[in-house]
């Protein structure tokens, strides 16, 4: 899959959440129909093991919710800032623990073999993919490397 213009890295944070973004990213590009089909599956908290589900789930909020407050034109900070007013506030620590949960998705865990299973199907066997967010920016063309370090 090449570069999706408007699609940022799993990595990225927004505050103190990796993901976010990324979701709020997939909702404005579904929304133009600029989303690659392939990623309509992992679209909304419908499949409760896909990140979007499990980010909706961690703030407490519906992804329909969270779609609302994007489509009506609200920046990152001010989704993410409405998504604590209804979900409640997380912690620093808690905070912490989803990010490293995130990161780290795919890496000696239940979902490494469905992680395994993706990497060969993208011929990405020879580059060092240890992680889910890994697989996702060496599949759109980006550094992971580069993507933690930002």
């Amino acid at each position: 899959m090449p570069t999706i213009p408007g699609l940022r890295s799993p990595y990225a944070k927004v505050g103190r959440l990796v993901y976010f973004g990324r979701m709020l990213d997939k909702i404005r590009l579904h929304a133009q129909g600029k989303l690659p089909a392939e990623y309509v599956e992992n679209y909304s908290d419908a499949q409760a093991t896909v990140f979007d589900a499990r980010c909706c789930r961690f703030l407490g909020v519906s992804h329909a919710s969270i779609e609302k407050q994007v489509l009506a034109g609200k920046s990152d900070d001010q989704v993410l800032a409405w998504c604590h007013e209804q979900g409640g506030a997380r912690t620093d620590e808690q905070c912490e623990i989803w990010n490293m949960f995130l990161v780290k998705r795919g890496w000696r865990d239940a979902a490494n073999e469905r992680l395994q299973q993706r990497i060969r199907e993208g011929g990405f066997e020879d580059r060092g993919i240890q992680t889910f967010f890994d697989y996702i920016d060496v599949d759109e063309d980006r550094d992971p490397a580069q993507s933690r370090l930002s």
